[in-house]
């Protein structure tokens, strides 16, 4: 199953996330198919960006959004 969710870059203690679609059986910092976003959570207020585009392609290809990703593409305002 493909999944789209969070890949962690930052360095310790300072957390920085890409949002990736990925194999679902591959590991949270490993290989991914596609890059659809970036979110900051250190920033006040948070950071999100988002390719709203490839969002609601792979959303319509059958991707499944982790809890996390779901709850901050509403945020971003690509789904409801």
């Amino acid at each position: 199953m493909v999944k789209i969710r969070l890949k962690r870059i930052g360095a310790k203690k300072k957390p920085f996330y890409r949002i990736v679609v990925a194999d679902s059986r591959s590991p949270r910092d490993g290989k991914f198919i596609d890059q659809v976003g970036t979110y900051d959570p250190l920033a006040d207020p948070s950071i999100i960006k988002v390719d709203a585009e490839k969002v609601k392609k792979w959303l319509g290809n059958g991707a499944q959004p982790t809890e996390t990703v779901k709850k901050l593409l509403k945020i971003a305002g690509v789904t409801e």
